[in-house]
């Protein structure tokens, strides 16, 4: 099924955002956000989808995917996230500026390129911000590990396991920080105006803006003293 790199995009959008919410339809209004394109667009490639096959709609409660649709949304994010793979451990990108090369190349590799890719990365699990890779079955990734960091007390010490990649400038500056996957953090204060204090593994004091904590998904550490 040949599909345009737009279709492709919307596909995804769908996926993530019926991921994020609780699983269940999708608003236009929600894809018209997530995509920075308006209503009637949104509706006019949605009656697309639906002609082919790959989205079901109902009217004033949103579209889902079809098995067919989320098929080619999970391949397209799977060529995504092992692209940014490749892009930061062998053409030397940083984190923060693999989303949109990535973005830019996923809907124009084949088959036979992705398989080598993988290869070469020897079949990695998830991508340099911590989100898992579906396998080359297309089976669906498990549910994202951890809570956002703004959820934890002080005194709480966590591990970063994902970041949300979609804001290159929140990324860079959490790279900076030394706030990557892997690394562990100690929420040091909470404060009522919406800034979280962490201390950060081997290195110093970072405070970020709650909207920037929300981006970070943690799980708890055991300590010596918990």
């Amino acid at each position: 099924m040949m599909l345009s790199a737009v279709m492709e995009d919307y596909l995804k959008a769908i996926y993530h955002l019926q991921h994020e919410g609780d699983g269940d339809r999708v608003r236009t209004s929600a894809i018209a956000d997530h995509l920075e394109v308006t209503p009637p667009t949104v509706t006019s490639m949605l009656s697309k989808l639906e002609e082919r096959g790959l989205a079901d709609r109902e009217k004033y409660k949103g579209v889902t995917l079809t098995p067919e649709g989320e098929r080619v949304a999970l391949e397209v994010i799977r060529h995504h996230r092992l692209l940014e793979a490749y892009l930061t451990e062998h053409l030397d990108f940083t984190w923060s500026e693999v989303h949109d090369e990535a973005d830019r190349l996923e809907h124009h590799i084949s088959e036979a390129f992705e398989e080598r890719v993988a290869a070469v990365l020897e079949d990695p699990t998830v991508d340099p911000h911590g989100a898992p890779i579906p396998n080359a079955d297309l089976e669906p990734p498990a549910e994202p590990v951890g809570e956002s960091l703004s959820e934890y007390e002080e005194g709480t010490t966590v591990e970063v396991r994902e970041v949300n990649d979609r804001n290159p400038e929140i990324l860079e500056y959490l790279s900076e920080r030394g706030v990557n996957p892997g690394v562990s953090l100690t929420v040091e204060e909470v404060a009522p105006f919406g800034m979280v204090t962490v201390r950060v593994e081997d290195g110093g004091t970072v405070s970020l803006p709650e909207d920037v904590a929300r981006h970070v998904r943690v799980t708890p550490i055991q300590t010596a003293s918990q």
